[in-house]
């Protein structure tokens, strides 16, 4: 396979989770000839400073790739500025990108499925990106595909094209008139009741994360996220160990089995898988009393 989009990976102070990031990832068929392009954030204080140093000193062993090239931070910039500066850097340079955190365990034919797929969809405007995970319990028996649409973006093991990265505002600088706009909010909300109120923690500055602005830009341009029928990849940040990731969640996908992915061009959003992606983003009453309790606080006051 011919013009392979470079692998971009983001990793701060959690050793043993990058090392097995890394394993998996050297075990993918299209390893060896795929770029790797690591951003090592620094310490965001002096306790974490050796373990950021542990990082830096494994991550300077890799190999098994293409090439390997390490952009070490001298600031902390946090995952949101590290992402969005990193990713624009690789993608305005090689117009496509393919992204991972370091939590993530990728099957041995991620990247063959990633590739594949940039090639094949580089041309559907309906498509914003593909995400190789899928936390998605249960998918229709009668569902025929082996990929479908939503309208979220996943950010576990994701992959973009330049044109489409260039399209998001990251400043979000029409807030104001979409958060008093109910059927806006509604539409953007199809992709799960937290999306809103998230979007406007953000906007108050109460949480600083990048994810968000993602889907949102999904939302905005009326594109979709590409998801998998059968997850190719695993989070295992869901050990508390992670600056976003509690130790609970309902949110889990296991590495499958690699298999021939079979791509459609005209793909179309199916209700039931749809249906079934809004109730495991749907509010229980717990969620719903602690968002209203926020609101009449004005923590979601801008």
């Amino acid at each position: 396979m011919s013009n392979l989009s470079p692998i971009v990976l983001f990793v701060y102070n959690r050793l043993d989770h990058v090392k097995q990031t890394i394993d998996a990832l050297q075990k993918n068929t299209l390893a060896s000839e795929s770029k790797l392009i690591i951003y090592s954030d620094n310490a965001k204080n002096s306790s974490a400073q050796k373990s950021v140093d542990d990082v830096r000193s494994f991550i300077a062993t890799i190999d098994g790739f293409k090439s390997v090239k390490i952009i070490k931070r001298d600031a902390n910039l946090g995952l949101a500025k590290s992402i969005i500066s990193g990713v624009s850097e690789v993608v305005n340079k090689y117009k496509r990108v393919i992204v991972l955190e370091d939590d993530l365990i990728t099957s041995s034919d991620f990247l063959e499925y990633m590739n594949k797929g940039l090639d094949f969809y580089k041309n559907n405007e309906d498509i914003f990106s593909i995400t190789g995970s899928n936390y998605l319990k249960q998918i229709p028996e009668d569902y025929d595909h082996d990929l479908f649409l939503f309208y979220r973006a996943c950010s576990w093991g994701w992959a973009t094209w330049e044109d489409r990265w260039k399209k998001v505002d990251w400043q979000v600088k029409n807030f104001n008139s979409f958060i008093k706009n109910k059927n806006k909010v509604a539409l953007f909300n199809r992709g799960g009741d937290d999306l809103s109120d998230t979007l406007t923690a953000y906007m108050k500055g109460k949480i600083d994360v990048w994810a968000i602005r993602w889907s949102y830009a999904h939302f905005e341009n009326n594109k979709y996220c590409l998801y998998p029928v059968n997850s190719k990849i695993e989070n295992i940040g869901f050990d508390g160990s992670g600056e976003n990731c509690t130790s609970e969640s309902k949110f889990f996908s296991a590495v499958s089995k690699a298999y021939n992915i079979k791509f459609h061009y005209d793909m179309s959003l199916d209700s039931q898988i749809s249906s079934e992606f809004q109730k495991l983003h749907k509010y229980n009453l717990q969620n719903k009393i602690k968002q209203l309790v926020k609101k009449i606080v004005g923590y979601y006051d801008i």
